[in-house]
Order: C-alpha cells, then structure tokens, then sequence
C-alpha cells in the first residue's frame, strides 16, 4: 500500500493507494479549521475530495459522511454520484465533518436501486436506502431482506455473494439486541448458520438524519464470486465465534481476485477467545488488545499492517481522544484514519476499529 497526504488551505486528505489492474484508493478527508461553521468545513472538505479525485482519475464508488448533527447537516450535504451513507459519529478533532471515500480506476457503478449502484462485473455497494419499519428488529429485517431480494434479482445469494455489513444504531445500549434478533431471523431463513458462514459486519452507535429511523444499513456484495474466492478470518486463539454470545457475524472476510485480496476486518474490541471483555475501564491497554486481535486476523489472511487502507475508530467515551488519537498517529502516522464518538454495542468496550486492507496476490480467479 502506497501512502499520501495532501493538504489543502482548511483540509487534510490522507490517501492509501494501491496499484493493480484497477488501481483503488481509500481516502479520509478531514477539516483543519475546527472553529468554522458546517457550511465552511463541509466545503474545505469536499473541494478537497473533488481534487483528489480529479488528481487520481479514478471514480467514487463508496462515501461515508461523518457528522455531528446529522439531522441539521444532511440536508447540505453533495450528490456523490455514487453508494453513499450519512451518519452522525462526530469527528472527535473538534470538526464537525469528516469523509471517508473508495475510488476505483473504470469502476463502472451504476445506481440500479434507491441508494444501490453496482457495476457489470458484479460488484454491489449499498448506501443508505429507505427504511421501513418502526424498531430496530423490523428496520433490520426489512433491510436484510431487501438485499436478499436484490442479490436474488442479480443471480446471486445473501450466503454466497455478500461480502460486508454494516448496521448503526441510534441508542445502541437499548436497540442493539433487536438488531441481533432481526439478524438472526433472516439469516436462518438465507442459509447462514453455524454450520455455513455468517457475514463481516459492525454493529455501532450511530444516529440516521431522521430521528424517527432508530437503524441504518450498509453492505457490500459480489455476484460474480464464485467457490473458494471468499474465505472468513476467526483467530481463533484470540477471538470466539460470535455465535457463542448469541451474535452472527464473521470476524473478518477475504476475497481473492486475480490481482489483489480484499480483507474486510469486522468492528472488533478488546476481547479474548471466550467471549470477555480484555482490560475493562482501561482505554490504553483495550486499546493495545484490540490492536492485537486486528493483526492476528490480519495475519490469518496473510496481511501485515502495512496492507490496512483506512481505520475507522469507534470510542464511547470523547475524553479518550487524545490518548487513542496519540496510539494512532504514533503506530499508524499515514494511514487514513477517522476517529469518532459512537458507543460499542457492549457497555464494557470503550474502542472498537474496524479496517480494510488490500494486498497484492496473483490467482485464477476472475478480474477485479
């Protein structure tokens, strides 16, 4: 992975470049100038990630925006041209946006669906869609079920073709177990068991632009994939299946094209492999755990740190900022990263990291 930064007058954009048949860039593009309004942080920001990927000459394929009052923000916000996702996870740098954008070489995406583009290789993104149901366990089902139908449509399955998920959660000490249950419920139903696979995914805080959808969802898919291509990451000697505890996700997924393997590591927190939170009350040595369990999965997929493109942080406490913000920048000093304010759906956690990676392979398999 090739790193950059570039810097703009009011904004930072911090870019991990990899350089394949298609070349793909992860890029975090954050406001330097905390003490502006949102009209002027969001336009340092997004002239910069326009520049960027003018520069780059490659083409958005994913976005995430990260506010801190979704609900008065969203409505400035750009078209992106491409999957999309707004949540309030405020910026813990005392900004009031940050971005998080995937750029690919050729990429092809096309919106086929309110908020869902997919390109004629194969390759799905799913953004923010509308919601419907009332609790988190019909908002999840509806979603669940909604990408099942797609992928059906497309030729393709929610137990062979989904690569990635992502569920947010508005009070997620109290609406995280209807997500597990809907989850659940619709997973018995696509074939994804115990005995089969479940899928990678973070389960977080985070607020929807209408106060009135307690969960939204994102999520990643490939109908082209064909047997053997994707393969789930456990670390088993640090981590236990999730099912034990009465969630089904993966802790990790690769997925192997002819030039690259795309590693998608799950939210993950300072755990052990039965199930218990490592370290409590100690946001240093969680921190360092985590840490630990990331580079074990990364490991199983034959992956360094050097091959992560972006982390994206999770704290529930704002007050550990600067300590995590200083673990970061002094292990990972040019690897995009965001850092923002949004509760582990267990009390006990105070960080969890999810990442990407994306390291050089040659196979048989097709085209990316």
């Amino acid at each position: 992975m090739i790193y950059k930064r570039l810097i703009a007058a009011d904004a930072r954009c911090d870019m991990a470049y990899f350089a394949g048949v298609r070349r793909e860039a992860h890029i975090m593009v954050h406001c330097t100038h905390p003490g502006e309004n949102f009209d002027s942080q969001l336009e340092s920001v997004r002239k910069l990630a326009d520049e960027v990927a003018g520069l780059t000459g490659m083409q958005a394929v994913f976005c995430r925006w990260f506010l801190s009052d979704a609900t008065n923000q969203a409505s400035q916000l750009p078209d992106m041209k491409c999957a999309t996702t707004v949540v309030q996870q405020s910026p813990l740098d005392g900004t009031k946006v940050a971005l998080w954008m995937i750029l690919e070489e050729e990429a092809g995406f096309e919106e086929v669906a309110a908020g869902v583009f997919a390109n004629d290789r194969g390759r799905i993104w799913m953004g923010d869609i509308p919601a419907q149901g009332h609790d988190s366990y019909a908002l999840t089902e509806s979603y669940l079920m909604r990408l099942n139908e797609l992928l059906i449509a497309r030729g393709g399955t929610m137990l062979d073709h989904c690569v990635r998920t992502w569920f947010f959660v508005r009070d997620v000490d109290v609406n995280y177990k209807g997500v597990v249950d809907g989850r659940n419920a619709v997973f018995s139903r696509t074939g994804l068991t115990r005995d089969t696979h479940f899928i990678s995914s973070t389960g977080i805080e985070g607020r929807h632009p209408d106060p009135g959808v307690c969960v939204s969802f994102n999520a990643i898919a490939d109908t082209s994939l064909r047997c053997g291509q994707m393969r789930h990451l456990h670390a088993a000697t640090h981590l236990n299946p999730t099912i034990e505890y009465g969630v089904a996700f993966e802790r990790g997924t690769t997925v192997d094209y002819a030039d690259r393997r795309e590693i998608y590591i799950s939210g993950t927190a300072s755990i052990d492999n039965r199930g218990e939170i490592v370290h409590p009350g100690d946001i240093r040595r969680q921190a360092a755990r985590m840490l630990e369990n990331i580079e074990v999965l990364l490991e199983e997929a034959e992956a360094t740190f050097a091959d992560v493109a972006h982390f994206i942080i999770y704290l529930r406490d704002a007050a550990d900022y600067s300590v995590v913000d200083e673990i970061f920048s002094s292990r990972f000093p040019d690897t995009p990263r965001v850092i923002v304010l949004a509760p582990v759906c267990r009390p006990g956690w105070l960080i969890e990291t999810e990442c990407m990676a994306v390291k050089a392979i040659s196979t048989s398999y097709g085209e990316y």
